[in-house]
């Protein structure tokens, strides 16, 4: 499963985010920051942090904890 969390520097949401994937012992998943591209800021720039499910086409939109995680990864 290839995971990919969209997030911001400085962003205590996406601190949490982190905290709520290590509690769900999600698999890897790479970190990609909005910051500093137009394309990616104008899709998740108010969603962030937004965790995306490539092969599964799925996106999960912050809030979510280690629970709603879990059923997330579950349900590929």
């Amino acid at each position: 499963m290839a995971l990919i969390l969209y997030q911001r520097d400085h962003c205590h949401l996406c601190d949490l985010a982190l905290d709520a994937l290590a509690q769900a012992r999600a698999p890897e998943f790479e970190s990609v920051f909005i910051d500093d591209d137009a394309a990616l800021e104008a899709r998740y720039g108010l969603r962030v942090p937004v965790l995306r499910d490539v092969a599964g086409d799925r996106e999960l939109d912050w809030p979510f904890d280690a629970g709603r995680l879990r059923a997330f990864l579950d349900a590929r």
